[in-house]
């Protein structure tokens, strides 16, 4: 006779588990923000606030997707800056 034993989860596996709501909310902050969108616009968006707390949305913004995101967008930004001052400064 032979048993078999189901694996169990770790009890605390829920804990650190990302939702599959958190996922889809973070794959959309992230969207609207490569769009153009600012992110306190795309956070205070209707789809957003329906779906999430305000706690949740807060952990949006710990997700290393959402960061990675606007910092890449931000550097971009800034670049773009830099390069329109050098463009403006006359040639010495």
């Amino acid at each position: 006779m032979r048993f078999r034993f189901k694996r169990r989860r770790s009890p605390f596996a829920s804990l650190f588990a990302r939702s599959r709501q958190e996922d889809y909310l973070a794959r959309y902050v992230v969207r609207e923000y490569a769009r153009g969108r600012s992110l306190q616009d795309a956070l205070d968006d209707p789809y957003i606030r329906n779906r999430s707390t305000p706690e949740e949305r807060a952990r949006l913004l710990e997700r290393p997707e959402v960061v990675a995101a606007i910092g890449r967008q931000a550097v971009s930004d800034l670049q773009l800056v830099i390069a329109d001052a050098r463009a403006a400064r006359p040639a010495a």
